[in-house]
């Protein structure tokens, strides 16, 4: 039997409503001896079950996985597992070169909440899956996790590396390492939309590649035609890469890592050899933009998270806006500018202030062509509306 954890009186409302999240302010008292990982009944303050989860020291102490009072097991773990799969062969988007398009190898299989598996995030690039713990209680899991996906995935699925050292809460002491927890390989190509890509699952941000952004960049490429291209903050190049595709004059890759620039040249040698439309810089954003005015007519502008927690809102719009100002400024008339912001703090509304403040600001004529978000990949529980990070526009610049 789970040890409990009882609410405060009326602190049960959002669980009510599906909430998967409890916050360490709704807890009245506890069972003694709960550590960080272990699994828990949730109860209201009068003694009525309301969920299974996970603990966790911190302002989110627990992560539920079930409203139904259940044991967390195998059963468990390849049901949700499943259903997760299910809703990727829903969406086609495993599949291989036809008459309906590119062939696809790189996916998101598990996107936390929502697919109802908190704290877990699982990318696949071919036949290699990218595991990530977010929390403690999926660390503690996480070969019980990797079983489930073996049965789930059978012989779609070659090796499991676990990525987890830079996501977990460091003062958890959990001496977790990076590493294979199934099979193993030096194949680091996957496909996305016909076209190839170095994955850098051991060194890279994230999980190795921004998956989130796969349907943006498809329409990217289709603009892309005879225009002078600029991809800030390129990372792993892969608006480049389609912009390329797209027929582009020229693509101008820039960031501030060096060791992005090389895996972006990687990436365009791999798909266009020899290719002489591309050149790559690695340079500040802001300082780059303020030398290289009127040069561009498509540019994209795809920074880090400039706002990781509420307490960074305000600077980070701020950063927003003033990014964005640049973009204006030096986009060609006529241009189209992609903009994004990958904050989970910040809202859709919030993120179309700073730009349209930008705007106002540059004193440019600006019209919304398109507004974007992450794919359904990344699927969005209803219940959590916090799940909805990534926000983008395209605008038409006169």
């Amino acid at each position: 039997m789970y040890k409990q954890i009882y609410l405060k009186k009326g602190k049960e409302d959002s669980l009510l409503r599906f909430h998967p999240w409890i916050f360490s302010g709704a807890i009245n008292k506890m069972d003694e001896e709960i550590a960080e990982g272990d699994f828990v009944r949730i109860l209201t303050q009068k003694g009525d079950f309301i969920a299974v989860g996970q603990f966790q020291i911190g302002s989110i102490a627990v992560r539920v996985l079930s409203f139904r009072d259940i044991t967390i097991d195998r059963d468990f773990w390849i049901s949700r597992l499943s259903a997760a799969w299910e809703v990727r062969k829903a969406l086609n988007i495993l599949r291989s070169d036809n008459a309906h398009g590119y062939s696809n190898t790189t996916y998101r299989l598990v996107h936390g909440e929502g697919d109802n598996l908190p704290g877990l995030i699982i990318d696949i690039y071919g036949k290699t899956c990218v595991m990530q713990a977010h929390s403690v209680g999926i660390h503690v899991c996480r070969n019980e996790i990797a079983q489930a996906l073996k049965a789930v995935l059978g012989n779609d699925l070659d090796s499991i590396y676990y990525k987890s050292e830079t996501t977990l809460p460091f003062k958890a002491e959990l001496g977790q390492e990076n590493g294979f927890l199934y099979g193993e390989t030096d194949n680091d190509i996957a496909i996305e939309n016909g076209l190839r890509f170095h994955i850098d699952w051991l060194r890279g941000q994230k999980t190795g590649f921004f998956i989130d952004q796969r349907e943006n960049r498809s329409l990217l490429e289709h603009y892309a035609k005879g225009r002078s291209v600029l991809n800030m903050f390129c990372y792993t190049g892969g608006f480049s890469v389609y912009a390329m595709r797209g027929g582009a004059k020229l693509v101008h890759s820039v960031d501030s890592s060096a060791k992005a620039i090389e895996l972006t040249n990687q990436n365009i040698a791999l798909n266009f050899p020899d290719d002489s439309r591309h050149d790559a810089f690695c340079e500040d954003a802001f300082k780059y933009l303020d030398d290289h005015d009127d040069k561009y007519d498509l540019i994209v502008l795809d920074p880090p998270a400039f706002a990781k927690h509420r307490n960074a809102l305000k600077n980070g719009l701020r950063g927003y806006t003033r990014l964005n100002v640049k973009g204006f400024e030096r986009i060609r008339h006529g241009g189209i500018l992609f903009t994004f912001s990958c904050s989970q703090v910040v809202t859709k509304d919030h993120f179309r202030q700073a730009v349209f403040t930008a705007a106002a600001q540059a004193g440019r004529k600006v019209r919304v062509l398109h507004q974007l978000h992450q794919p359904a990949d990344h699927p969005i529980n209803i219940y959590h509306p916090e799940g909805e990070y990534l926000k983008g526009l395209v605008l038409y610049v006169e």
